[in-house]
């Protein structure tokens, strides 16, 4: 996979690229960047990037004039276009998916209080927020995007890895141990300890459950709404229901 980035700050990205798991599959060839410099194309003396918005309000908009030249120079028609804005829709694990499937994908990165809305109307073909907050840069949001799509592509992460993680199959991620058993008095669930892979495996699919319930009840819902909560999942929610209505009925000791 390809990726062009249009950032006015391409030093705060290169790093990104040069370090870590990506910097290896950068080397393996699995991906590919370019970092375009919107500055670049700008072409006064002082390379000027912004302006006024028309009818008034605070802050600036990116030009389109010289937005166009850097995703022309990408030839950004002809790929799938990111504008990454807090009022876009929501990056889910799903988008990401969908997104890992492309061969190429052009992200721009906003700055300022926006882009102008011809440039949208024009090139972009996803508007994609990731999360109901707004940050200053357009590159912090690009980095999580970049993050979150290049790991499943094949080559970079095993498959059992991405298999077990949170929101694989609407379920949050399992707790995990490693060493010392014992850590401040308190010890490793025996199950982990047991070597009965068939318990493992029970006990981690019951905390995932567990886990989702108390933090993300919204994601068994939507599974419950679609039809798509699997049996033992749903088996699991009900055990758990029960044990809690047992235990709200009991009598209080005076």
């Amino acid at each position: 996979m390809e990726f062009d980035i249009l950032t006015l700050f391409p030093e705060v990205l290169r790093s990104y690229f040069e370090s870590s798991i990506m910097a290896k599959s950068v080397e393996k060839n699995l991906i590919r960047f370019n970092l375009v410099n919107i500055r670049d194309f700008a072409h006064d003396v002082h390379k000027t990037c912004d302006d006024a918005p028309y009818g008034g309000g605070a802050g600036m908009l990116m030009l389109p004039t010289v937005l166009d030249a850097a995703l022309s120079s990408v030839t950004a028609k002809k790929k799938r276009v990111v504008y990454l804005t807090p009022s876009g829709v929501p990056l889910t694990q799903n988008l990401c998916c969908q997104l890992a499937q492309e061969q190429n994908l052009v992200l721009i990165c906003g700055r300022y209080e926006g882009i102008d809305q011809r440039i949208i109307d024009e090139y972009v073909t996803d508007e994609i927020s990731v999360g109901d907050y707004v940050l200053s840069s357009g590159d912090v949001a690009a980095m999580v995007l970049i993050d979150s799509v290049y790991r499943l592509i094949d080559g970079v992460i095993s498959k059992e890895s991405l298999e077990e993680e949170s929101f694989s199959h609407g379920l949050l991620e399992y707790p995990q141990y490693t060493r010392p058993e014992v850590f401040k008095g308190v010890n490793v669930p025996e199950v982990l300890l047991s070597g009965h892979h068939a318990k493992i495996a029970e006990w981690r699919l019951r905390k995932r459950v567990e886990k989702t319930l108390r933090f993300r009840p919204d994601l068994i819902a939507r599974d419950m709404a679609n039809g798509s909560l699997p049996k033992e999942v749903r088996k699991i929610i009900d055990e758990i229901t029960a044990c809690s209505r047992i235990r709200g009925t009991g009598k209080r000791r005076k």
